[in-house]
């Protein structure tokens, strides 16, 4: 198929081609003849936000949500580097987004132009790859490429910059087009020697820990993992990007591993003669101080990309492979093993620290409102089969330990890059990924106020997403920092929200939504289930708690795992497990 056309039209017909239906962007001056042909597209729906970090982070959402790759558009100059946090979350946590900006003329590059900046330069460590198209002819192969890049092998951004003469310019289209990517080929397919290598260790050892991370998602390998796990009886801890992989109910999940996680589950790394490490990698809030992390562990390592395997920790046995082609063919090489492990001490040890380490959180005397207790409520009313976005902080942490996730991909939240503002414009770009999916945005007080003017973008596009404000009127995990390490000094943590500056409620009625305020315990289900009968437009609730709450388990900063506390000055006696 060849057709003449303008570059901006090529660009918007390979959209069309490649699949995409939903953009997130806002127009300016580079970017703008893309807008025009845009304007008569029947397939692409373009979502007008009303701040460019908000388009990047609605298309993680909706890419975490599909499984598709998400897509946002965006102006020269400042229009380019407000994407530059939403890359930077893509790429942390491996989301495959395609962000396409507006540039200044081809001759004009350089010259320090108006709205020019270089963000193919700014933005080269935090994306996986990166275009400048000076050439209208080269735009549909990119766009190709592009995606191709973005949603292959390990996920992430890719940023593909236009010149404005390039989009002006005219050009033959030509479909389908032919990649020219000769160094680019992801490993996929295990090792099967190593494969071997990883069951007979696994058959051998006596206190083995299955640590999954983020990647046993994005393989979409969650059956695999529990057919593993129950074939050979192995304890399961799931990370922060991996919470749902594996079910929370399942006896054999012992929770979240780092920082803030189970003291069985960090107490399970330590102890353990052998990790395995599927699609994880090592990072230091897993990990704590690193020459103190797991000492008697031999590790299986296994992760799509290579770069990964022994960064932070030697792998006994490197595996560079899909996680759930490795799974696959580990389920395989185990069952021909033809033994199995006898891990009786070690489940006996194990249960012992879930047991008397359980997860639990403080009540107040004056009445006021336990954070913990609200998604505790939120959980049972809501149910498994919600999606949970939530910001960064106390909340994030509170979000991912008392609620219960059953299903893979449920729990959506920024882990590697920590954004505040995240929860917002993701949780509105994963109710238009699952637009028949009830949608939950757990975010702080302070998050919220970074990137809720997308509010109204959900208002206006008809994005009935949910939103609990957990309101301590202080940035909390700053706070809960001050606390324990800074003597109590409260320096510029406090958001004065007591005198409701701004009235979150009053602030969502502005914006087209319902706003709810909840302040007692005894008002919670009943605030909680108003939300869910409201599907008609979005809702904001202000959940009004304690600001003393804290976040339990913790191990703090640049300290050894074995030094976790599960409330203050309180720490787990080990030799239960012995």
């Amino acid at each position: 198929m060849t057709e003449q056309m303008t570059g901006a039209q090529a660009l918007v017909r390979a959209l069309e081609n490649v699949g995409v239906d939903t953009v997130f962007g806002i127009p300016g001056g580079a970017i703008l003849p893309a807008y025009d042909p845009l304007y008569d597209s029947t397939k692409v729906r373009h979502v007008l936000v009303r701040h460019e970090q908000g388009a990047g982070h609605a298309a993680e959402g909706y890419a975490q949500a599909t499984g598709r790759v998400g897509v946002c558009m965006a102006t020269s100059g400042p229009g380019a580097t407000n994407l530059v946090t939403p890359i930077a979350d893509a790429y942390m946590d491996s989301v495959p987004i395609v962000a396409i900006t507006g540039q200044v003329a081809s001759a004009s590059i350089g010259t320090d132009a108006f709205q020019e900046a270089d963000i193919s330069g700014i933005t080269m460590p935090i994306t996986k790859h990166n275009f400048l198209v000076t050439d209208a002819a080269d735009i549909p192969r990119t766009i190709v490429e592009a995606f191709h890049i973005a949603s292959t092998g390990r996920p992430g951004p890719v940023l593909v910059d236009i010149s404005k003469d390039a989009l002006q310019a005219m050009t033959t289209f030509v479909w389908p087009v032919t990649m020219l990517l000769p160094g680019y080929r992801p490993v996929t397919r295990p090792h099967s020697k190593q494969i071997r290598e990883a069951a007979r260790l696994i058959a051998e050892a006596h206190r083995p820990v299955l640590y999954v991370g983020g990647g046993v998602h994005k393989a979409r390998a969650a059956t695999q993992l529990r057919e593993l796990a129950e074939l050979t009886g192995i304890p399961v801890i799931t990370t922060l990007t991996a919470r749902g992989s594996f079910p929370d109910s399942h006896p054999q999940h012992l929770g979240m591993p780092g920082m803030h996680g189970t003291v069985a589950a960090v107490g399970s790394l330590q102890r353990s003669d052998l990790i395995i490490a599927l699609g994880a990698r090592f990072d230091d809030r897993v990990t704590g101080r690193l020459d103190t992390f797991a000492p008697h562990a031999k590790i299986v390592h296994a992760d799509i990309d290579p770069a990964e395997i022994s960064k932070n920790r030697h792998a006994d046995v490197p595996i560079v492979g899909d996680c759930r082609e490795v799974l696959t063919d580990l389920i395989a090489a185990v069952k021909a093993e033809g033994r199995k492990g006898d891990y009786a001490q070690w489940w006996q040890a194990l249960n012992a620290l879930k047991q008397t380490y359980a997860l639990g959180y403080e009540t107040f005397e004056d009445g006021s409102l336990a954070p913990q207790y609200v998604l505790e409520r939120l959980s049972s009313i809501v149910g498994p089969d919600a999606y949970y976005v939530a910001g960064v902080g106390q909340h994030q942490m509170w979000a991912a330990q008392f609620i219960g996730y059953e299903n893979p991909g449920t729990f959506i939240n920024s882990g590697g890059l920590g954004t505040m503002g995240f929860a917002v414009p993701a949780a509105m770009g994963v109710k238009m990924g699952a637009p028949d999916s009830v949608v939950w945005a757990i975010d702080g007080d302070g998050c919220f106020q970074m990137t809720n003017q997308e509010l109204a973008t959900c208002a206006l596009e008809g994005v009935p997403i949910k939103v609990a404000v957990i309101n301590n009127g202080n940035l909390g995990m700053v706070r809960q920092w001050q606390t324990l390490f800074y003597d109590q000094r409260y320096s510029n943590t406090n958001l004065q929200s007591t005198r409701r500056i701004p009235d979150f409620v009053k602030l969502a009625e502005a914006y087209g939504c319902v706003g709810l305020r909840c302040e007692r315990p005894e008002d919670v289900d009943a605030t909680i289930q108003k939300a869910m009968e409201i599907n008609d437009a979005p809702v904001v609730v202000d959940f009004v708690v304690h600001e003393d709450a804290m976040v339990w388990p913790m191990v703090a900063a640049g300290t050894s795992n074995d030094e976790i506390k599960y409330a203050r000055d309180m720490a787990p006696k080990w030799e239960h497990e012995d």
